[in-house]
């Protein structure tokens, strides 16, 4: 053979051992055997294995390794590490890793995706959600609640108390309903559809706050008096975190807690003086108990020699001296409780603080650790059950609604919009089941809260606005009749509480998933950070060179998915999702690559380039996104008439992570390793198109028609044929139409007249009385009329009703009182 092909085969050595990952002692075997038959047939001489040698003595023989290069790239490392502050670093250890971390392994694993376990409901839970949230949401009016008295009505709050929707998390010993993440998600998702003040009272006492901090961290004597009083409503809490002067940058709240003595209850006590200024606390105005976190300080050393304790949360009672609550925020019209707090030099004993004092200065890995378990199940879930009931109600509405004499839907624009809502629906459910499986197995997956809370209250603001643009005038002339226009102005309510999406986007889910999910980066500053300097050098050898062969791994993974698509690699399934597995498992690949080089030429500055850091977030989101899909299609059976909507998810998934990665190497500061990039990861350009015309048409026809594929679309959701479910009315009205759409055609036929789809009930009697139809046709006619006209009209008011200094005199003389103050 020629010495270029017998070049060409050692490299191919070199690429294989480093695709697979082999330990460095089998690498450095198949290379030297590779270079042994050379040199036995005659190409491969003295020169070659001289570089053999250069490289494989320094990598095999210790001394060299960790006493000279380790050491040396020790020293380098720290140079260039950024500091890391304490929130930061608590906040990363208090979360957990799990898909994620395969996901940025650059070799996801599927067999071990699949093997994750369903979630599925209990009898208790499901009867839970068929009897009372069905029946709370059947007392829900949403426009009484929204417009005319800004709150639920007394017997919704005695109800909600009653079946203990604010104890979903509370244990059963202390009278709690104990119920899954999956099933507090399912029942976010059905009220959620119906009423955004209903959906979230429920959601905030069962997200982070005391219930939460209590059962995981609270004293026996806090659990025994409170979890009882909170799972039967007795006692409703808020947590209150936000201030004016520190929004997502929560760690840097200026209300403070001073250790002193002073009097409390007619006796001198160990405690604190509270001073704070909170605001956007949802339920506070009604709360009866406030979650309060502060930074706390002990001056005169009360508690040890510790001056700055640091971030601590305590429990306060509503009656508490000196606690100014009550007032109201009003946020985009979506009246759910919620308001501001403040209190000055509010003394209260230290065993107000959640866990007493041993956890004091505690305060933030206890709310880090609750938050991503929270921002896991709360926000993505009420953003999935909006877009499930938009999907439904929209395709209806689509159905129904006709210009120039044919139903809208049928319109490509329309269509268009149909598909993309159909899509990110299917996705968001698929999300919300799969990340709350992931908590009932005990995750704590602080980054892919983040993903969720992130992609999906921003692809409810997507499928809201598509929404609001194919019903028109409908959404947006607000009245007892409108069911979309409180979802489109609340909509940002979502967007901004929580880590507001821009923080969450540019800053958390790259910034904590490259030091939470890479296999060794953590370990490297961990490494650094060891005091005993022979500790400090081993753990960092292991780290430091287990990285490098990750990256050298990664950067042949990539060049072989650019070169083949993965074409040769084994897929769980034989069907038209592989190539999604492939593309998945290839740009999982490019992931970890784009991060290694990043950290390496940007170093610390990577922290400060957040457009940068988005974009690779952007590329994991989706990653994380799309094995959601894959792994609710095959959940569900891999049913064929469910395809277009897991084409149009991963797709449109695939196409992201693909504009993702050109933007970031159009943008990298560094042009020459941006050619590099651009030459190993994407030469040839975008990959994956959007989701064609054809899919999105499929997913139009779905949303239009009942099937088997819409039913499970919408599954869970509150569609109940009851009076007063506009839901409902719109369903029974999409059923009667396309019912009727036959017999129309029929009497068109019979009068040789094409007619317009309108005063169906005055065609009727003219078909009666011709005798083209039966009687029963007649009535479904009229019937059919009648839901198309509350389907299609718009409320109208007299100018007095609204009017807010009148809206309540004219709906509802006496003013009432709320069941929470009463507890109070």
């Amino acid at each position: 053979m020629s010495d270029f092909i017998w070049f060409l085969i050692v490299l191919a050595a070199i690429g294989f051992v480093s695709y697979k990952r082999y330990a460095l002692q089998t690498s450095l075997g198949i290379v030297g055997a590779t270079l042994l038959v050379g040199t036995i047939a005659g190409p491969i001489g003295f020169f070659s294995w001289l570089l053999f040698a250069l490289v494989a003595v320094p990598l095999s023989y210790e001394p060299i390794r960790k006493d000279i290069l380790s050491t040396k790239l020790l020293a380098f490392y720290k140079s260039v590490s950024p500091e890391m502050s304490q929130t930061e670093q608590e906040a990363i250890d208090a979360g957990t890793v799990w898909w994620d971390g395969d996901l940025f392994s650059g070799k996801p694993e599927w067999q071990k995706l699949h093997a994750i376990a369903q979630p599925r409901l209990t009898a208790e839970e499901q009867a839970f959600l068929d009897g009372p949230c069905n029946e709370v949401c059947t007392m829900v009016d949403d426009w009484q609640v929204n417009h005319v008295d800004a709150d639920l009505p007394d017997e919704v709050w005695a109800y909600l108390k009653k079946h203990k929707f604010f104890a979903m998390i509370i244990e059963k010993k202390y009278g709690g309903l104990a119920f899954s993440a999956y099933a507090q998600s399912r029942v976010l998702q059905k009220l959620a559809g119906v009423n955004a003040v209903l959906s979230s009272t429920v959601g905030v006492p069962n997200s982070l706050g005391p219930g939460e901090l209590l059962q995981h961290y609270g004293t026996a004597e806090q659990q025994d008096y409170y979890l009882p009083r909170l799972a039967v409503g007795d006692e409703i809490p808020c947590f209150a975190l936000t201030s004016p002067e520190a929004g997502s940058d929560a760690g840097a709240i200026p209300d403070q807690g001073i250790v002193k003595k002073g009097m409390f209850n007619g006796e001198e006590v160990l405690g604190m003086s509270l001073t704070f200024n909170k605001r956007y606390i949802t339920l506070a105005p009604v709360a009866t108990v406030v979650g309060l976190a502060f930074k706390l300080y002990d001056p005169d050393g009360l508690l040890g020699d510790q001056e700055d304790l640091g971030i601590t949360c305590a429990l306060i009672p509503r009656d508490t001296e000196g606690l100014k609550i009550g007032r109201r925020h009003f946020p985009l019209n979506v009246p759910f409780h919620n308001g501001p707090l403040q209190g000055e030099d509010m003394f209260v004993p230290l065993s107000y603080i959640i866990g007493g004092e041993k956890m004091a200065g505690k305060g933030w890995r206890m709310l880090m650790e609750c938050l991503s378990v929270g921002r896991c199940i709360t926000l993505p879930s009420s953003a999935a059950g909006g877009a499930k009931q938009l999907a439904l109600a929209t395709g209806a509405y689509a159905r129904i609604r006709r210009q120039f004499r044919l139903p809208i839907g049928q319109m490509e624009g329309v269509e268009e919009m149909l598909g993309r809502i159909g899509g990110n629906a299917y996705l968001m459910d698929a999300v919300t089941s799969f990340s709350t499986a992931g908590v009932d197995l005990g995750q704590k997956p602080s980054v892919i809260s983040a993903i969720c809370k992130y992609h999906l209250t921003e692809k409810m603001r997507t499928a809201v606005n598509d929404s609001m643009d194919i019903h028109g005038g409908k959404g947006i002339c607000l009245g007892p009749n409108n069911y979309l226009g409180r979802a489109y102005q609340g909509t940002p309510i979502s967007i901004t509480v929580e880590g507001a999406n821009i923080l969450t986007r540019n800053m958390m889910i790259f910034g904590q998933g490259a030091m939470r999910c890479h296999p060794y980066v953590l370990d490297e500053i961990y490494a650094a950070q060891i005091e005993d300097k022979q500790e400090q050098l081993e753990a960092f050898d292991k780290a430091v060179w287990g990285h490098i062969g990750f990256a050298m791994s990664n950067t042949i993974r990539s060049l072989w998915f650019t070169i083949s698509g993965n074409l040769a690699s084994s897929t769980p399934f034989n069907d038209s999702t592989n190539r999604y597995y492939r593309a998945l498992q290839g740009y999982s690949s490019n992931l970890a690559l784009l991060t290694d080089i990043s950290m390496g030429v940007l170093g610390g500055s990577l922290k400060r380039r957040e457009r940068l850091s988005a974009r690779l977030g952007d590329v994991l989101s989706h990653l994380y996104l799309g094995s959601a899909v894959l792994k609710r299609y095959d959940e569900q059976g891999r049913l064929q008439e469910d395809l277009p909507f897991v084409h149009w998810a991963m797709q449109d998934s695939l196409h992201q992570i693909d504009v993702a990665i050109d933007d970031f190497i159009r943008n990298f500061p560094v042009k020459p390793v941006g050619w590099v990039l651009r030459a190993l990861v994407q030469p040839f350009g975008i990959r994956f198109d959007k989701p064609s015309d054809k899919l999105e048409h499929k997913i139009a026809h779905i949303l239009q028609n009942p099937c088997s594929a819409r039913s499970r679309l919408g599954d869970g959701q509150y569609l109940e044929r009851v009076e007063g479910s506009l839901f409902g009315d719109l369903e029974q009205t999409l059923e009667n139409m396309i019912k009727v759409e036959p017999i129309f055609d029929k009497i068109c036929k019979a009068l040789s007249e094409k007619l317009p789809m309108t005063q169906l009930d005055l065609l009727a009697d003219k078909a009666l009385a011709a005798n083209i139809i039966s009687e029963d046709d007649a009535k479904l006619m009229r019937e059919t009329e009648a839901g198309r006209l509350r389907t299609i009209n718009v409320d109208d008011f007299d100018p007095q009703e609204l009017l807010a200094a009148t809206s309540k005199k004219v709906k509802k003389p006496a003013a009432k009182k709320r069941a929470p103050k009463k507890a109070a």
